[in-house]
């Protein structure tokens, strides 16, 4: 029996199943992909002795779970990116300033305080964007 088997899976469907996704960046390197190529064929050649009177269901789960250990043994699970908090006290100091500016356009507008607000949104956007970089 030929098998042929895709690792790539799209987000939505790796949520919906288990929640897991394996780090097939490693197929890249030889020594990996040959140890995950002699782990399949060790556990399926196990399944050459099964007989034929076997459920097909159960045939399947079977190779699902082989397939699976295998795979987690030889390429491990992907490992997220955690993303660091960017908004700090700077953070909150800057957007105060902005809302001070905006209240005091609001109280007294003249064309005075009207340029104000508008360097001080500026400079807080700029703030925020270069924290996030």
């Amino acid at each position: 029996m030929k098998l042929r088997e895709r690792l790539a899976v799209i987000k939505q469907e790796a949520q919906k199943v288990d929640g897991e996704r394996f780090n097939i960046r490693k197929l890249n390197e030889l020594v990996v992909r040959k140890q995950y190529q002699n782990e399949i064929t060790n556990r399926f050649s196990a399944l050459e002795n099964l007989s034929d009177e076997e459920y097909m269901n159960k045939a399947w789960e079977h190779n699902k779970k082989n397939i699976k250990t295998s795979t987690k043994e030889s390429l491990g699970l992907h490992e997220f990116k955690q993303h660091k908090p960017w908004f700090d006290e700077k953070c909150l100091v800057v957007l105060d300033q902005g809302k001070q500016a905006k209240m005091h356009w609001v109280q007294d507008p003249n064309q005075r305080n009207s340029d104000n607000p508008k360097k001080v949104r500026r400079e807080v956007s700029r703030h925020f964007r270069n924290k996030k970089k």
